[in-house]
């Protein structure tokens, strides 16, 4: 691979994408590859937007710039909707299937989108929907779905699934290990049944 490879990784407080940018970054360091990674999560403990930034491979700072990024994981469909800007032409999404309703939303009473029109909104770009509820349900615990995301979305990063897999063992907390493991590998099944 020549030049870096842009990743992005949204969703809403709570949802686990600094923790996933952690295991992504810790796979590329026991890999020798050289990563860096920025987050922005203003308002996430009140259920707000959270993105994290990710460069493999590259010698320029983790900031991605709209339109540049290679692959987008976003553990909810708004929060893919919104930050498909950043989406290069030929890159990816892999996204959840579920919505966070936006506390200001909720608070006021307003329509939210169905996930039907949400996926019109991604039309045109190559996206892949998970339904990472259920497949950490499957793997006995329903706060691993951010480990499932990474297993579903681990066919197009520049990392070895092995290698995904082992910074996921080292990284979650011991009594957790075997839920994880389970998560990252039913997420990667699910991942490729994605057309």
């Amino acid at each position: 691979m020549t030049g870096s490879y842009d990743l992005l990784i949204v969703g809403v407080g709570g949802q686990g994408t600094i923790f996933a940018s952690n295991i992504i970054g810790e796979a590329c360091l026991s890999g020798g590859r050289t990563v860096r990674s920025a987050e922005t999560h203003g308002m996430s403990q009140r259920g707000g937007s959270v993105e994290t930034h990710i460069r493999i491979d590259g010698k320029y700072g983790p900031l991605i710039s709209p339109g540049t990024a290679d692959l987008i994981i976003s553990f909810d469909l708004l929060e893919a909707v919104r930050y498909s800007h950043f989406l290069k032409k030929g890159g990816v999404i892999v996204s959840g299937k579920d919505i966070v309703v936006p506390t200001s939303t909720f608070q006021q009473g307003l329509e939210v989108p169905s996930r039907e029109s949400l996926e019109k909104m991604l039309s045109g770009t190559e996206y892949y929907i998970i339904d990472a509820v259920s497949a950490a349900l499957e793997a006995g615990n329903m706060l691993s779905q951010n480990i499932v995301m990474l297993g579903a979305a681990s066919h197009h990063l520049p990392v070895k699934p092995g290698s995904l897999l082992e910074a996921v063992k080292k990284q979650v907390p011991p009594k957790t290990v075997e839920i994880n493991s389970k998560a990252f590998e039913i997420g990667v099944r699910e991942g490729k049944k994605q057309p």
